[in-house]
């Protein structure tokens, strides 16, 4: 018996739980339930399971849909075998049917299992998919986006779509308490996002994942590295991206694709120099480019090429003068240094139009007269 057994300390739970369910408060129960759950001693064993069908299956209908499946997620940690789990969940699923956000987190836990003790990849992806449209008729941000942020990008992650992962994991960590994960998961996180950051196809934006604490969190380990890289490549630094090679060179991810590394910071140094100039200064020469990025110079058209037909910038290439003029460059999250950029262009806009205003306001009587 799990109430005689128990420890001296749960007695008062136990009677307050009691209490609440002969009264039938079901709401103040399901509070009381989630607390009790957590407790070290109904950890052990298979405690909760027998919790769970002895007591709660007798009135489970009548508790909150989204509340029995985010109590269903702890016992279902207790399940050793996979297959017990599955159904456990599967079932629970069947009664939390007529609550969307319940049912989409039964799934999600059901893709867990397959995903990561049987390695079922197809049938995960169908589930994310499904997941994705129960949710998308939701608004806002529920308590069950989390976890289905997670194990989208733990697929990506396993099947190496960096892109996709960066963009899922960046999701999980804008609907999730960071102070409710591990440091041992911050710092696992922190890691995989900064590899993505740099390997993911078409992520030239990092500086939504520079502004989160996650990256605090490989502070002071061996990959505090990857945070000086990450500043590296969004400000476009070549220079440093070769300095910290000793460090990046020893991540096999990162030494196996140095030719994308190159070129990807190559871009993003172009980038940076369309960002940093004036707009009527933006007719910049192929030997500056090449300076900078310190590619040769019958290599730069080949990368403006490359910026221009992946949206990063726009402008128009002058082949005989051996320049490009930028007229435009792709938003982004700007650093603490960008946001100082922005503001001095700013504070020069201002002036060059108080100038045009007095000069106006001078010349307006010989204007008037003409």
């Amino acid at each position: 018996d799990i109430k005689s057994g128990s420890p001296a300390q749960l007695a008062e739970t136990w009677a307050k739980i009691e209490e609440l369910y002969n009264k039938k408060l079901w709401h103040q129960l399901t509070v009381e339930l989630r607390e009790v759950i957590k407790h070290a001693y109904m950890q052990e064993g298979t405690r909760l399971i027998s919790f769970y069908t002895d007591f709660m299956a007798d009135f489970e209908s009548k508790l909150n849909p989204l509340s029995l499946a985010q109590i269903a997620l702890v016992i279902l940690g207790r399940f050793d075998k996979p297959e017990d789990g599955e159904a456990f969940i599967t079932k629970v699923g069947e009664k939390v049917k007529g609550n969307k956000e319940a049912f989409a987190l039964t799934r999600i836990l059901v893709g867990n299992i397959k995903l990561h003790k049987h390695d079922q990849r197809r049938e995960t992806q169908n589930i994310i998919e499904e997941v994705d449209q129960i949710l998308a008729e939701h608004d806002g941000v529920s308590p069950v986006h989390s976890h289905f942020y997670l194990l989208s990008s733990d697929l990506y992650r396993m099947e190496g779509k960096h892109a996709d992962f960066y963009r899922s994991s960046l999701r999980f960590l804008g609907c999730t308490e960071y102070e409710e994960m591990t440091k041992e998961e911050q710092a696992k996180h922190a890691f995989f996002l900064s590899l993505a950051a740099l390997l993911g196809e078409g992520v030239y934006n990092f500086g939504e994942l520079l502004a989160h604490k996650i990256l605090d969190s490989l502070k002071g380990t061996e990959n505090e590295w990857l945070i000086n890289l990450l500043f590296a490549f969004n400000s476009g630094d070549v220079a440093k991206f070769r300095q910290l090679k000793a460090k990046w060179s020893t991540q096999p991810d990162l030494a196996a694709n140095e030719t994308l590394l190159f070129e990807k910071v190559c871009l993003l140094c172009l980038m940076e120099m369309t960002f940093r100039r004036e707009a009527t200064e933006r007719t910049i020469s192929f030997p500056q480019i090449a300076q900078e990025t310190t590619l040769p110079e019958d290599q730069v058209e080949l990368l403006i090429m490359k910026a221009l037909s992946q949206g990063l910038v726009k402008g128009k290439i002058d082949q005989v003068n051996q320049n490009v003029n930028l007229t435009w460059v792709q938003p982004r999250v700007l650093s603490k240094d960008q946001l100082k950029v922005m503001m001095n262009k700013i504070d020069s806009w201002s002036s060059s139009v108080s100038q045009m205003e007095n000069m106006i306001e001078n010349k307006a009587s010989e204007i008037l007269t003409y």
